[in-house]
């Protein structure tokens, strides 16, 4: 009776944590065709700064209100844990910042794919640094991920080529991904002081940045709308990533958060009115499959360790 209890704990954390994978790969989406329109107004530099500023300043207010409620918002980070902060921290300067000079000179769809990257790179490095166990469905699930966006890629070649801003963007999802690895070591811990770290210093060494490079500050209009997107696109992103990543693991959550370049092209077309092609429906349909793949793994994977545990009880 008890080991059925367990197994269903363990299975509704699972589906659970699926969920805030998903929920943050759809926030996230939401900044790339808004980030691209408000780069018209705002430099990339400043820009990264205040999407994580807003990230900050959200989860921040919603912190100070949990602690002046009493409430306890988890383990809280200690010494141990600062190699890691440390390298979150200017992981995130340097990757939003490389992501909006990327998006100045590509399309928000395109920006979106390429940004999937960020899936290979978090699980390759999961697997060679951090040595996380990546199970075969998983790596043909990424493989479905990488064909569906090559799909897209060549849709039109004149457009899809490795420019500048490209690389830029490409070099911004390898950033994610190293940081998307530090951030799992320490997800455990408080997920509320996490974010808002995160946030601020990361805001902060943005805003350093753009001083030093003297770009102009653009008008409190547009500050306050990138703050807004910033406390949705990657405040909430953020928080519900790292949750999925406590039970998950950065090489499954990020899995899931394959989703968002989909989701972040799908937003572009209506938004920005950019075309929708057959090609995007093809690689759609690969990309669900992809997902089915990873949603399987994940129960599985639930399955052996409640099983194992069950079994050294």
């Amino acid at each position: 009776m008890c080991k059925g209890i367990e197994f269903n704990n363990m299975r509704s954390k699972k589906i659970e944590s699926i969920i805030y994978a998903i929920l943050a790969a759809v926030f996230y989406a939401i900044s790339m065709p808004l980030s691209k329109l408000l780069l018209e107004k705002i430099s990339p530099t400043y820009m990264a700064s205040f999407l994580y500023f807003g990230a900050g300043i959200g989860v921040g207010i919603i912190y100070v209100i949990r602690t002046i409620r009493h409430r306890d918002t988890g383990e809280k980070l200690s010494k141990p844990d600062l190699p890691y902060v440390l390298g979150m921290i200017i992981l995130d300067i340097a990757a939003p910042i490389l992501l909006m000079i990327g998006l100045k000179t590509v399309t928000s769809s395109n920006a979106s794919l390429l940004n999937n990257f960020e899936i290979a790179a978090t699980s390759l490095i999961a697997l060679f640094v951090f040595k996380e166990t990546i199970s075969k469905r998983l790596w043909a699930a990424l493989l479905l991920i990488t064909i569906s966006s090559m799909l897209l890629s060549i849709e039109d070649i004149s457009s899809f080529t490795f420019s500048y801003g490209s690389i830029y963007i490409l070099s911004a999802a390898i950033c994610w991904g190293l940081e998307n690895n530090f951030t799992r070591k320490i997800s455990s811990k408080d997920i509320y002081q996490i974010v808002v770290i995160k946030g601020i210093f990361s805001g902060l060494g943005s805003l350093i940045v753009a001083l030093i490079l003297k770009q102009n500050l653009p008008n409190f209009q547009y500050i306050a709308y990138a703050l807004i997107l910033g406390i949705v696109a990657y405040g909430l992103s953020i928080f519900f990533y790292v949750k999925a990543q406590h039970e998950l693991g950065a090489a499954k959550t990020s899995a899931f958060y394959a989703i968002a370049p989909f989701i972040g092209a799908l937003l572009s077309f209506i938004i920005l009115r950019e075309s929708i092609t057959k090609f995007y429906i093809l690689a759609l349909s690969i990309m669900i499959a992809g997902s089915v793949l990873v949603v399987i793994d994940t129960l599985i994977a639930s399955n052996i360790q409640i099983h194992n545990r069950s079994y050294n009880k």
